[in-house]
C-alpha cells in the first residue's frame, strides 16, 4: 500500500510542469508553442531567457530530489532510486500537461542529488564543462548521463548502476532528434555561456 502511494506521489511530483507554470504565470507564454515545444529547462532558456530557465531547471531538479526522498518521509523500505524513476517518468509524460514533458535531464539529476550528492556534483561539472566547450545543451546532457553510468560502475553500486542506466537510456532516447541535428550541424548552440 505504501509503495503504491509513493509511486503515485512521485509520478505526480514529476508531472508538475515547471516550464508551463513559469511561462504562463510570469510571461503569459506557453513554451510548448515556442522553440522545440519541450517543457524542460533548455526550451525555457531559449524561449524566456536565463532567469526563467534557471528557475525551471532548479524546480525540475527539486522534483526529482523530493520524489526520491519520499521513502524516507514515509518510513518505507522502498529504494530511493525506484521512487525517483517514477518522478522522471512523470516529468517526461506529465499528467498535468497532456503527457508532453521534458527530456528527463534535470529531474534525473535531482534523483541522484538525493541519493549520491557527490555524484550529482561530478556530473554537473561534466555537464558545464561540456557546455562551455561545445555550447550544445543536448550533447552535454548525454555526456552527463554517460558520466553517471561510469561513476556508478566505479563505485559498484548495483541499484545505482541499474537506475542510471535506465535514466541514461531515457535521456539519450529523448535527445534522438538533437543527435541528428548535431550530426547535420543544425542543432542550436547556447549564447549565454562563455
Amino acid at each position: 500500500m505504501i509503495y503504491g502511494i509513493i509511486i503515485i506521489l512521485a509520478y505526480l511530483l514529476g508531472s508538475i510542469p515547471s516550464g508551463l507554470i513559469v511561462g504562463k504565470l510570469f510571461y503569459g507564454v506557453d513554451i510548448r508553442e515556442h522553440g522545440s515545444g519541450n517543457l524542460g529547462g533548455t526550451n525555457t532558456f531559449r524561449t524566456l531567457g536565463v532567469k526563467a530557465g534557471m528557475i525551471v531547471t532548479i524546480a525540475d531538479i527539486l522534483k526529482g530530489t523530493l520524489a526520491a526522498s519520499l521513502p524516507f518521509f514515509f518510513g518505507s523500505d522502498m529504494h530511493h532510486l525506484a521512487a525517483g524513476v517514477f518522478a522522471v517518468i512523470g516529468h517526461m509524460y506529465p499528467l498535468f500537461a497532456g503527457f508532453r514533458g521534458g527530456k528527463a535531464v534535470a529531474t534525473s539529476g535531482g534523483v541522484l542529488l538525493a541519493y549520491v550528492p557527490l555524484m550529482f556534483l561530478i556530473i554537473l561539472g561534466v555537464f558545464f564543462l561540456s557546455l562551455y566547450i561545445t555550447k550544445y545543451v543536448s550533447l552535454s546532457s548525454i555526456l552527463a548521463a554517460l558520466a553517471s553510468i561510469i561513476y556508478a560502475l566505479i563505485i559498484w553500486d548495483i541499484p545505482l548502476i541499474i537506475v542510471v542506466s535506465i535514466l541514461g537510456i531515457f535521456v539519450i532516447y529523448r535527445h534522438r532528434e538533437n543527435i541528428k541535428r548535431i550530426r547535420d550541424k543544425t542543432e542550436p548552440k547556447i549564447k549565454w555561456l562563455g
